[in-house]
């Protein structure tokens, strides 16, 4: 470590201050010994400022109090005082735009916060909320820093507070590039998107040790809370990669269709795609009988620029998708029915999924298209013991409370109250469309015929010919394609190959849409 008794002689003047600085700052820079480096890489893991330098556009770091050390004594920490305290804090550029971040330095006390290193996050928080900037945090630390006991405990509880008071007015992204362990694993969960890397990063309150010495159950760290476990099981990671690099490229890619706050829209792009490009595909990537599953990824694809998306929750809640896209070269945010999975039903994981991805895309002024194919909410014991009502109600409610340009387009199933909750007319969609394949109801014909004509259907000398028979009149009767038109609850019915074209130009007019909610301080959704 430099310190001012090792500058050289002659270092009272001017040039040998100066030769002081450099030599400091290169020591911080530095970091501590090229063991710790080694020991770095040999996990597999980058150093905290070469992920920086993937993150933000080259040449554009400003670092912020590279200098700082803690002030901390006893345990041996007054004999061990890092520059930076082991945490790397500035602002930078992605795609020309502004963003700030911090990272973690695992090589400084395993990464652990202590007062100062918290206090270095505090104030970069602070910065990114006054400025207006989205804010990145590089995470790869041990939780806090034991030596400094309830202090370091503290300096979590004011990240906490400024992520929560940053929600919804600047982008926060959590990446987790190393261990994060206990109270560490909180901030993370209060941002909006959280990234993984497998085998290097994993998210627990309590390590495989806590969990083996109260349950004795014996268990791994990825297998506790490894990338692949939030992506697909717990749903706490909405995005999870193989390695550092093509991690960092995608967060980059999800900060250039997000706008810089909520008072901005998100960047719009030249777009070389013709707005008015007919679907034609569309015909038959989606077949009519509505019993026979597709995959409406690529319905998605044929719609949205180039085909161009970048899915959110991919492997969590397959039934249903939530995906960022651009029409015309303008971000959406598009929401689905997946049949491919569950038939493309609403149970509880997918409205938690759907309902958040609405929250983020009303927060930043992110027009929202939604499209139907639903038959209905899972049933189940599990699903109603699990408070599917409670859940489920958390979608309608997101919906409801989204004051963004909102389209919804059926194209086939679109039954009872999950037919309501996606985003139907009736509950605000500014506009909706459907094909002409599409059945609005309040279930399918099937059930319908039974409890409608159950007696009928019991009384015929040839039941199952009376079942069919009243099936078909209920169909003809209530689920043609025009009913809802007829109704004014869809305000057309369009060509499949037209759906590109038409969600533009509704887009288009909707550009200017304005909605205030009622005075409140905020609403109480349900949980």
């Amino acid at each position: 470590m430099t310190t001012v008794e090792e500058v050289p002689a002659g270092a009272n003047d001017a040039r040998g201050r100066v030769a002081e600085l450099h030599a400091i700052r290169e020591q911080a820079r530095r970091g501590p010994s090229e063991r710790a480096t080694e020991a770095q890489r040999a996990k597999g893991k980058l150093t905290a400022r070469e992920r920086i330098e993937l993150l933000l556009d080259e040449g554009s770091f400003n670092e912020v109090e590279p200098l700082r050390r803690h002030r901390a004594v006893g345990f041996g920490l007054e004999a061990k005082k890092p520059y930076t305290d082991g945490v790397i804090t500035g602002w930078g550029t992605v795609h020309g735009r502004t963003v700030f971040v911090y990272a973690h330095d695992f090589r400084i006390f395993g990464g652990a916060l202590g007062e100062a290193h918290a206090t270095k996050i505090h104030k970069i928080m602070d910065m990114a909320l006054q400025a207006g900037a989205p804010l990145v945090s590089l995470n790869d630390g041990a939780g806090a820093r034991i030596q400094e006991g309830v202090s370091a405990l503290a300096g979590y509880g004011g990240i906490f507070q400024r992520n929560t008071r940053a929600s919804g007015v600047i982008p926060q992204i959590s990446v987790m590039l190393g261990p994060c362990a206990g109270g560490a694993a909180y901030s993370p969960a209060l941002t909006d998107f959280v990234f993984m890397v497998r085998e290097t990063s994993q998210m627990f309150i309590t390590g495989p040790d806590v969990v083996r010495a109260v349950t004795g159950e014996e268990i791994t760290q990825n297998g506790l809370g490894g990338a692949d476990v939030h992506a697909e099981t717990s749903g706490v990671a909405h995005f999870a990669y193989d390695d550092e690099t093509t991690c960092l490229e995608e967060v980059r890619y999800l900060l250039s269709l997000l706008p810089a706050n909520n008072r901005e829209n998100p960047p719009t792009v030249a777009c070389e795609d013709p707005a008015d490009r007919s679907g034609d595909a569309l015909l038959d990537l989606v077949p009519a009988d509505g019993n026979r599953p597709y995959d409406m990824r690529k319905v998605i694809e044929e719609i949205v620029d180039d085909g161009e998306h970048l899915e959110v929750h991919e492997r969590w809640a397959t039934n249903i998708i939530c995906a960022l896209a651009r029409l015309d070269g303008r971000v959406v945010g598009i929401v689905a029915n997946q049949p491919q999975s569950l038939a493309g039903v609403l149970d509880i994981e997918a409205s938690e999924k759907a309902a958040r991805f609405v929250q983020m895309c009303d927060a930043f002024n992110i027009p929202i298209i939604t499209l139907l194919d639903v038959p209905g909410f899972l049933p189940g014991v599990d699903q109603e013991h699990g408070g599917i009502i409670r859940h489920g109600a958390k979608l309608l409610y997101a919906y409801c409370n989204a004051t963004v340009p909102r389209i919804s387009v059926v194209l086939r199933k679109a039954y009872g109250g999950a037919y309501i909750v996606m985003d139907s007319q009736s509950i605000g969609a500014d506009l909706t469309y459907a094909w002409p394949t599409n059945e609005i109801a309040v279930m399918g014909a099937e059930g319908a015929a039974n409890v409608i004509f159950r007696k009928q259907i019991a009384d015929a000398d040839d039941p199952e010919a009376m079942r069919v028979r009243m099936v078909k009149e209920y169909k003809s009767e209530l689920m043609h394609p025009y009913y809802a038109a007829e109704r004014g609850l869809v305000d057309d019915v369009i060509d499949p190959a037209e759906t590109r074209q038409t969600l533009i130009r509704s887009l288009d007019m909707l550009r200017t849409k304005h909605a205030d909610l009622p005075a409140r301080k905020h609403g109480n959704p349900p949980q």
